[in-house]
């Protein structure tokens, strides 16, 4: 049988997989790993960037809040004095969970993944509002490279902080590209913006020991596909059901691997049933194949927002396994 790290490789290369890849099950990620302050359920806080996030209880996430009093970055043109980078340097003591995790991984069973969000697009809309982000691409391009060069410098200084400290094999990055019918910007805009600083971003990742790049976007971006390949981007994670998955797989197979097709925001859901999800689960394994392909719910970390609809989609999985191999 083959280890999670080697099925994994052989799904993704097109190889001799003996099961399907089973979500997360090939990542160990190091959420100890220190990076910016995260709000909890029912919290509002201000992180170090400046940015000040709610997440209400009876919500399933938390959002920036842009009221006028709370918005950090209200003129683009001004952002070198409103937008101040926190420091990448911790302590020993606050990086030294993240190493003992690290260290305990079995890497010939599972990369040691680092866990990187939100990415540049995100940071652009957290900072100033979407409206704001979206419109400043048009009116204001000039300044928007220059925060997004800004940005870029800094997830490469936090790169060098945490190769040095664990040697991670993998990195899990989140930037979400679309909504659910469409990307957010067109192909060119984006490659005009992101594509450059992410080749650059993810190629430095690579040249330091990144063996895998896992990037997260939760939404429709099929027509982004050739970028991401271009980014050096390996496994896209959070395709959704409205992308074409398999028509996708035949064109792109060889070159980037997908991993979804289970939609969260259709099975995760406060009254989910075990019947249903192995219906979603059998329809993405049956229709995409073994290859370039890892069935997994659209949501960006290895947990639900109702619990046991992540367990229960493993097991799903794994029974879909033992039918189809």
């Amino acid at each position: 049988m083959l280890t999670k790290r080697q099925n994994l490789m052989e799904t993704i290369k097109g190889g001799k997989p003996d099961r399907f890849v089973n979500q997360y099950e090939f990542m160990e990620i190091i959420m100890e790993a220190p990076l910016r302050t995260r709000p909890k359920p029912g919290e509002t806080i201000t992180n170090e960037w400046g940015i000040t996030y709610s997440w209400p209880k009876d919500q399933l996430g938390a959002f920036p809040v842009h009221d006028e009093a709370h918005l950090l970055l209200k003129d683009i043109t001004r952002w070198r004095e409103t937008v101040k980078a926190p420091s990448v340097e911790f302590s020993d003591e606050r990086w030294a969970p993240a190493v003992a995790h690290a260290d305990a991984v079995d890497r010939n069973d599972k990369f040691v993944t680092v866990f990187f969000a939100s990415g540049t697009f995100e940071m652009t809309h957290m900072l100033m509002g979407m409206e704001a982000a979206m419109m400043n691409l048009y009116e204001e391009p000039e300044y928007m490279h220059e925060l997004i060069d800004f940005l870029t410098d800094y997830e490469m200084r936090y790169a060098e902080q945490i190769i040095r400290r664990i040697k991670p094999d993998a990195l899990f990055h989140h930037d979400d590209w679309g909504g659910q019918i469409a990307s957010f910007m067109s192909p060119d805009m984006f490659a005009e913006f992101f594509l450059e600083p992410y080749k650059k971003m993810y190629g430095f990742w690579k040249q330091n020991g990144i063996e895998l790049i896992v990037h997260h976007s939760d939404s429709y971006a099929a027509n982004l596909v050739p970028h991401m390949i271009d980014m050096g981007i390996d496994i896209w994670q959070g395709v959704m059901t409205t992308n074409n998955t398999p028509e996708m797989i035949k064109q792109y197979g060889s070159k980037i691997s997908f991993m979804g097709e289970i939609d969260s925001g259709v099975v995760d859901c406060r009254d989910w049933k075990p019947e249903i999800i192995a219906e979603h689960v059998q329809k993405a394994c049956t229709g995409c194949g073994k290859h370039y392909f890892i069935p997994c719910l659209t949501q960006g970390l290895n947990l639900s927002s109702f619990p046991g609809v992540y367990e229960a989609t493993s097991r799903a999985i794994e029974e879909m396994s033992k039918k189809l191999f």
